[in-house]
C-alpha cells in the first residue's frame, strides 16, 4: 500500500484519536475517600465518641457488675480530648488479679487511642472487657450531658438516678430538668407482682407529682409505701446528684432554692469486702462544706467500726477539702471505700 493511500490516512489519524482519549482518561484525577475532608466537609461522629464542646476535668462512670466482680472506669479530659483512661476497681482475687493486670492497661491506652467506647475486647478478658466499655460509655454519658450543660444551661436535661434496691424490688427514677426546675419525675422500675403492683400504681404518682411541685427530692413517704418511697427518694437524689456542675439544675440537686453555688454530689457506691460504701458531699462555692456516708457496712462488727470511722471520715473530708484523707486505723476497708467513693462525688464537680 503507498504512503499517501487514504485508507492508511484513516487508520493513523482513528488510532492518534484513540491514544488522545487515552491519555485524557489518564490524567483524570482519581476518588480520594479523602477529598470530601479537604473539601471542608468531615465525616459523622461515630457513636460513643468523646464528647467534643470543652469538657475538662475527670468523669467516673457507673460501677459495672461482672461475673467476677465490679469494674469502674475513670477518664481525664481537656477540651473535650480523653487524656487518660483508668480503671478505679477491676475484678481481683486468684486467677482474675493476672488478667486484670494484663487486660486494663490495654483498655486504658485503646480508649485515649479511639478517643470513646468503639474499643476491642481483650482477648482472655471476656468478661472485664465488657464491664470496662459499659462503665466507659456511662462516663462519656456523663461528659456528653456535662458539655450541653456549657453549651446551654437553660436546655431540659433527662438525669436517670442509680437503681435503689428495696425489700420488694428495684426502684429507678427520671427526671427531667428544664431552667432549674424539675418539670416531669417518673419512674422507670418500680417492686411489681402481687400486693406491690398496688403499692406502685398507687404510691409512684405520687411521688412525682411531690417532687415536681418540690423540686428537689426533700418529699415525704406515701402512706403504706415506706420502702418504695424510701426507694424512690434515694434514686431521685442520685438523678439530681447527676446534673453536671454549673449547670440550671443546681439548685433542684438539693439546694432547696438557695444558691446556685451549692451542689449535693453523690459518689457511686464502692464495694469491700465488708459491704458498700457511698458518701455524698455538699459543695459550695469550690469547698466541702458537708460529707456523709449513705451507705456502710453494718451488721455485727462492721457496726461498732462504721460508727467509729464514718465521722471521722466525715471531718477529714471536709477539713482536707478532697479525698486526699488518711485511712482510720482499724477500718481499712471502710476507709478506701470511703475515700474511693468521695472521689468519684468530687469528680461530678470536675474537682
Amino acid at each position: 500500500m503507498r504512503k499517501s493511500h487514504p485508507v492508511r490516512r484513516a487508520v493513523l489519524a482513528g488510532a492518534a484519536t484513540v491514544s488522545g482519549i487515552v491519555l485524557l482518561l489518564s490524567l483524570k484525577p482519581a476518588s480520594d475517600p479523602g477529598s470530601a475532608q479537604a473539601a471542608g466537609q468531615a465525616p459523622p461522629a461515630a457513636a460513643g465518641q468523646a464528647p467534643q464542646g470543652g469538657v475538662n476535668g475527670a468523669v467516673t462512670g457507673d460501677a459495672a457488675q461482672t461475673q467476677y466482680g465490679a469494674v469502674q472506669v475513670r477518664l481525664t479530659m481537656s477540651n473535650g480530648k480523653i487524656t487518660q483512661a483508668e480503671a478505679v476497681q477491676a475484678p481481683k482475687g486468684g486467677r482474675s488479679d493476672q488478667i486484670t493486670a494484663s487486660s486494663v492497661p490495654r483498655l486504658n491506652q485503646a480508649v485515649v487511642a479511639a478517643q470513646g467506647a468503639e474499643i476491642d475486647a481483650v482477648s482472655g478478658a471476656t468478661y472485664t472487657s465488657a464491664g470496662y466499655k459499659k462503665s466507659l460509655q456511662s462516663a462519656l454519658d456523663k461528659a456528653k450531658a456535662s458539655a450541653g450543660a456549657q453549651q446551654g444551661s437553660g436546655d431540659a436535661q433527662t438525669l436517670t438516678g442509680d437503681v435503689a434496691q428495696t425489700q420488694y424490688g428495684p426502684v429507678q427514677v427520671r427526671v427531667t430538668v428544664a431552667g432549674g426546675k424539675i418539670t416531669k419525675a417518673e419512674a422507670v422500675q418500680a417492686p411489681k407482682g402481687g400486693r406491690s403492683d398496688q403499692i406502685t400504681a398507687s404510691s409512684v404518682p405520687r411521688l412525682n407529682q411531690a417532687v415536681v411541685a418540690a423540686g428537689n427530692a426533700d418529699v415525704d413517704a406515701v402512706s403504706g409505701a415506706t420502702y418504695t418511697s424510701a426507694g424512690y427518694k434515694k434514686s431521685l437524689q442520685s438523678a439530681l446528684d447527676k446534673a453536671p456542675a454549673g449547670g440550671g439544675s443546681s439548685q433542684a440537686a438539693g439546694s432547696g432554692g438557695g444558691k446556685a453555688t451549692t451542689q449535693t454530689l453523690t459518689g457511686s457506691a464502692a464495694q469491700t469486702q465488708y459491704g458498700p460504701v457511698q458518701v455524698r458531699v455538699t459543695v459550695t462555692g469550690g469547698k466541702i462544706t458537708k460529707a456523709e456516708a449513705v451507705q456502710a457496712p453494718k451488721g455485727g462488727r462492721s457496726d461498732q467500726i462504721t460508727s467509729s470511722s464514718v465521722p471521722r471520715l466525715n471531718q477529714a473530708a471536709v477539713a482536707a477539702g478532697n479525698a486526699q484523707i488518711d485511712a482510720v486505723s482499724g477500718a481499712t476497708y471502710t476507709s478506701a471505700g470511703y475515700k474511693q467513693s468521695l472521689q468519684s462525688a468530687l469528680d461530678q464537680a470536675g474537682g
